[in-house]
């Protein structure tokens, strides 16, 4: 049977789930769910995208304000790129910039402020995609503060020091077994 995109990721999910926690669901069951949610999920969808374009656009700087008016500033695809005045263009942290704003769809604001510095800010769409920021600059999950939902960080990729803002990642970490299967959450002491 051909199944549309969106009902195949959710059946996909799904089964993911069952398997997680160990569900006694058949792979009938799983089609049923998946045949019977893939309305109401598109339309959640449709409703965030609406939200999405109704809402101004937010300003993102990890340097203060007053000193952004030399900060040479551009704006492509919905991401915003911001370099300091003293900072050349092909510098380790504004080549490593440009990469992550060109190849990594998370990726929504960045700023260089020096020639070995960099912040980004992302707004990942899964556990998987945040895990997948924690790797590549190399943050253990101990290491993550949050605050008001986002969940900030500094790595390192080679010579750069990227301090990472990860938008409404305290939602995604809200489903605290599978945050804690994928190492994304630090283990709690025991008492």
């Amino acid at each position: 049977m051909s199944r549309a995109p969106l009902q195949h990721r959710l059946h996909t999910r799904l089964e993911l789930a069952a398997q997680v926690l160990d569900l006694p669901l058949t792979g009938e069951h799983l089609e049923r769910l998946a045949v019977e949610l893939t309305p109401a999920v598109r339309a959640m969808l449709a409703e965030q995208a609406a939200d999405l374009t109704d809402t101004a656009p937010v300003t993102y700087a990890v340097a203060d304000p007053g000193i952004l008016a030399a900060v040479a500033t551009t704006e492509y695809a919905g991401c915003t790129s911001r370099i300091g005045p003293d900072v050349d263009e092909d510098s380790p942290a504004a080549v490593l910039a440009a990469e992550l704003r060109t190849r990594q769809p998370d990726v929504v604001a960045t700023d260089v402020p020096t020639a070995t510095y960099c912040g980004v800010t992302v707004r990942p769409q899964s556990l998987h995609a945040w895990r997948w920021w924690l790797d590549r600059l190399g943050i253990p999950a101990e290491a993550v503060t949050q605050r008001d939902g986002d969940a900030y960080a500094v790595g390192t990729v080679g010579d750069v020091a990227v301090e990472i803002r990860g938008q409404d990642v305290a939602a995604l970490l809200a489903d605290e077994g599978a945050a804690r299967l994928m190492g994304l959450l630090a283990e709690a002491p025991s008492r």
